[in-house]
């Protein structure tokens, strides 16, 4: 096995390699506006590092978000290309959950990563590799955590929501290819590389948008 692992779900632009055993080459940079700039750089970066060729890749994992519309399909995009010019399977993995499997807290907590417009991406966990609710856009003010321990930028930039805000603050494509690997390996089936926006895009077509045909 020989995992490329990629995320660009949140400002982190992120990437790892691992071979079934371990992490062996990884790279992360935080940049909310270049993603698509950073990103196959990164790719590069993590095979020389680890001394391999792209064609040596059996899988790739990719984080499905939640995240925004622009910064997530970089990383969606270029691992459906990947696989459809390797070959090779891509799976999908929620960001959060690769968020969950670094953290270091013992029993439940909450994931929460930046939505923008003063809104968070979170998620309920018994343990880190538990998620026992399904990922939601809110407003930090209209969730009721009963104080749990929070990790991610989301739980940073709320302190009066998540008052327990704890690291790791973005997501990194180690955890990532960790989780997958361990999936994997246990017989469990993965997600389809398909985006978790959980809501519409900004940029729509306006409301009183005339159509002009030629006569």
């Amino acid at each position: 096995m020989l995992l490329l692992a990629l995320d660009t779900a949140t400002p982190a632009v992120t990437v790892a390699l691992h071979d079934g055993t371990s992490v062996i080459a990884s790279s992360s940079q935080v940049d909310a506006r270049r993603h698509g700039e950073l990103l196959l750089p990164a790719v590069d970066r993590v095979l020389a590092e680890a001394d391999t060729r792209l064609d040596a890749i059996t899988g790739i994992v990719v984080g499905v978000g939640p995240g925004p519309y622009t910064g997530l399909r970089v990383g969606l995009m270029t691992a459906d290309t990947f696989g459809l010019a390797l070959g090779v399977p891509v799976h999908g993995l929620c960001t959060l959950d690769a968020l969950a499997y670094a953290a270091d807290v013992e029993g439940p907590f909450v994931v929460a990563t930046d939505a923008r417009r003063k809104e968070v991406y979170w998620a309920r966990y018994a343990d880190r590799r538990t998620r026992v609710s399904e990922p939601a856009v809110d407003r930090p003010g209209d969730l009721d955590l009963d104080g749990l321990p929070a990790v991610g930028a989301g739980a940073l930039l709320y302190p009066d929501t998540f008052p327990d805000a704890r690291a790791p603050e973005h997501v990194s494509a180690a955890a990532l290819a960790s989780l997958a690997a361990e999936k994997l390996a246990a017989g469990e089936e993965l997600e389809a590389p398909r985006p978790l926006y959980l809501r519409r895009p900004d940029a729509q077509v306006p409301k009183n948008y005339k159509v002009v045909t030629p006569k």
